[in-house]
């Protein structure tokens, strides 16, 4: 009878890249050293990169790391919870709320449109006093670990989607920082408000930014937003945000 530590190498690789990715580094490799060079050879996280569909997009479609490559594409989804306001206001915590305060609406709302995706029905509304609101993401329990966070230093690309009425003018406010484990600010991006008159065409807008090559350190993001209208009308005039995203890793082809 055939063992398995006798098989060629080729079949032994085709057998490990069925295997989910974090046992192989948890176990698999731990078996002998055989298995450890194995699970240490590019080719097996490149062909579980492919078989997984793990690919890079653009023109430079070089990967220095297979393996980082792999679990940066595995770990990758939107770090910020109830983006969509389908939850209340759950795991926001509201820094400002002024005015009448901040309100859910479905979409489109009152003389407001559509948003461009389908499956996003409902927004954060702010109102005639200041509206803030922010979450906090903790990258560990996230599960990226400080090695990969300091020695890849993969991209965040931070999005948010906000509008205005088309009957009333508003201000709209986004900041995000890098924090350590200490809470200190690594790195920040805090653009001027945006002002949107009144008579607008009412169409939501994208706010986007991407921090590249950032200290060493980062443990938490703080993504903040909001604002409030411009006419001080009762109600809710103001800025409409949603579908909020914090994303870490690579670009991937679709």
């Amino acid at each position: 009878m055939v063992h398995i530590r006798d098989l060629p190498e080729d079949i032994l690789l085709d057998l490990l890249s069925l295997v989910p990715g974090r046992d192989l580094v948890r176990s698999c490799r731990l078996v002998c050293s055989q298995w450890r060079d194995l699970v240490d050879v590019a080719a097996l996280w490149k062909r579980k990169c492919q078989m997984e569909g793990f690919l890079p997009r653009g023109q430079d479609r070089s990967v220095p790391d297979w393996r980082i490559f792999y679990f940066l594409c595995l770990l990758k989804r939107n770090l910020l919870k109830n983006h969509v306001a389908e939850a209340n206001f759950q795991h926001w915590k509201l820094d400002s709320n002024e005015g009448h305060q901040w309100k859910i609406e479905d979409l489109p709302g009152g003389h407001g449109r559509e948003f461009p995706h389908p499956n996003v029905r409902k927004y954060f509304v702010t109102s005639y006093g200041p509206c803030m609101k922010h979450q906090i993401v903790d990258l560990k329990k996230e599960g990226y670990w400080a090695e990969l966070m300091d020695e890849t230093k993969p991209d965040i690309v931070v999005k948010d989607w906000y509008a205005a009425r088309f009957d009333c003018g508003c201000q709209y406010k986004l900041t995000v920082r890098l924090l350590s484990a200490d809470y200190i600010v690594l790195d920040e991006f805090d653009p001027e408000k945006v002002v949107i008159e009144q008579w607008s065409d009412a169409e939501w807008r994208e706010m986007t930014h991407t921090f590249h090559n950032y200290p060493s350190g980062v443990r938490y993001i703080y993504f903040q937003h909001g604002g409030q209208d411009t006419q001080f009308w009762a109600g809710w005039y103001g800025v409409r945000v949603t579908n909020s995203s914090i994303t870490i890793g690579p670009d991937v082809a679709s």
